[in-house]
């Protein structure tokens, strides 16, 4: 079951200068806090499903959400993982389209709801807000773009270090030995999904890629133990 839990005014939110509300005044903000709902889903949970249709923005404030979805051959994939500071529902909300994916909490995630009107009300007051969403869904499509471009152009193993590289680049954090973690528990058919591969073949280049030295594992986290090499082998040029 979803937990209501007492919104926050949004000037607290830990995640606010990530947000869309990262530029608007103390008032305006105020004013979302009167009007968004704000629920804790446990892992597991889906804010939404695909094929329902959108009323309203979800914004996370904590945790984090898998966005998949279903194809005509009835398999799943991840299209994305968002996480705090992220929007969800924006793209169908503002297409009047049904939700075109599934959004599901991968933790305790901590997430609030504004309904339609009020927020295309408050991006006519405040041009800021449809800058910064307008912001997300271009990201969001040079995301998508270069995903499509690693399936086509590039094997398994190039698309597992370019994977590692991007969850490295937005959920890596240094731990208290100084090593780099990928902060996020993914299981190995999640990773699969994310790169268009099988189960069996993403747990094969996993285990090649610690014999390498590339990474190593602990519980349930993989760490990053030479980047520069996960770079050449993935081809990219940063």
């Amino acid at each position: 079951m979803v937990q209501s839990t007492k919104s926050q005014n949004c000037s607290n939110c830990p995640s606010l200068a990530k947000g869309i509300f990262c530029s608007v005044e103390e008032s305006a903000l105020a004013d979302v806090a009167r009007h968004k709902v704000t629920n804790t889903y446990k892992k597991g949970q889906t804010l939404f499903v695909q094929g329902n249709h959108p009323f309203g923005l979800f914004c996370i404030s904590t945790g984090n959400i898998k966005v998949t979805k279903v194809g005509v051959n009835g398999k799943e994939s991840i299209v994305r993982i968002a996480s705090a500071g992220d929007v969800l529902g924006h793209r169908s909300l503002f297409t009047n389209q049904f939700y075109m994916a599934t959004a599901t909490a991968l933790e305790d995630t901590k997430v609030c709801f504004l309904d339609k009107k009020f927020i295309l009300k408050v991006m006519q007051k405040e041009p800021t807000v449809s800058m910064q969403i307008i912001e997300k869904l271009s990201t969001d499509m040079g995301k998508a773009e270069s995903k499509l471009s690693s399936l086509h152009q590039k094997n398994v193993r190039e698309r597992l270090a370019e994977l590692l590289l991007i969850l490295k680049e937005s959920h890596g954090t240094i731990d208290t030995e100084d090593k780099l973690k990928i902060n996020l528990k993914l299981t190995r058919e999640e990773m699969a999904t994310m790169i268009g591969t099988a189960n069996e073949t993403i747990i094969r280049f996993i285990s090649e890629f610690k014999e390498a030295g590339l990474i190593e594992q602990k519980g349930k986290y993989l760490y990053i133990k030479d980047e520069e090499k996960l770079i050449d082998l993935a081809n990219l040029s940063y």
